[in-house]
């Protein structure tokens, strides 16, 4: 079933294909924030982001004839921005979870207590998925920041579903461990 966002998605991308070029930029304003934001997770700094991001754009565009709408177009292009993450994480640094960056957000009305309190939360929670094995970290960022499902994450990983919820499963009970620890003071 086709929601209106993958039909837009689908019929920017046969415009385009049919040589109406500049429409490409619809597709990189809709998906930028979401493809700098795997940057983010996997480079830990602005400047190699956007130079992920942009990497990430061509490699998209010279292969939009090649999409063939088997798949959300969004989720052909979360797999080309993670191969390509993947690939450049081998030569740079290690993968680190979106989850730095959306976890908890401050609100202005907020006390200094709350904002303390707030951010040791944050801290405990990004210490934990920091100690979690890569893959691990990997699933659980598709699955909870990008909203992806199995199947998605199985399109864009490689890992079979299985393998998936496997991973989810069992970072999400390591993390309650871990966090358990914490707030026992441990």
């Amino acid at each position: 079933m086709s929601t209106e966002g993958d039909y837009s998605d689908q019929l920017i991308v046969d415009q385009i294909v049919s040589g109406e070029k500049d429409l490409f930029r619809l597709l990189v304003r809709r998906y930028e924030r979401s493809v700098y934001g795997m940057g983010l997770s996997f480079f830990r700094n602005a400047e190699d982001a956007s130079d992920f991001a942009q990497e990430v754009f061509i490699k998209v565009y010279r292969n939009l004839v090649r999409f063939e709408g088997r798949a959300r177009f969004s989720t052909w292009l979360y797999k080309i921005a993670y191969n390509t993450a993947i690939n450049g994480i081998n030569r740079k640094k290690e993968y680190r979870s979106l989850a730095e960056e959306d976890l908890i957000s401050s609100a202005d009305s907020e006390t200094p207590e709350h904002l303390l309190i707030r951010n040791a939360a944050r801290d405990a929670v990004l210490a934990s998925l920091d100690e979690l094995p890569e893959r691990y970290r990997v699933c659980i960022d598709l699955f909870f920041f990008y909203d992806r499902s199995y199947q998605e994450i199985e399109a864009i990983t490689g890992f079979p579903v299985n393998t998936i919820k496997s991973h989810v499963f069992r970072a999400k009970k390591i993390l309650r461990e871990k966090l358990e620890e914490i707030s026992a003071g441990g």
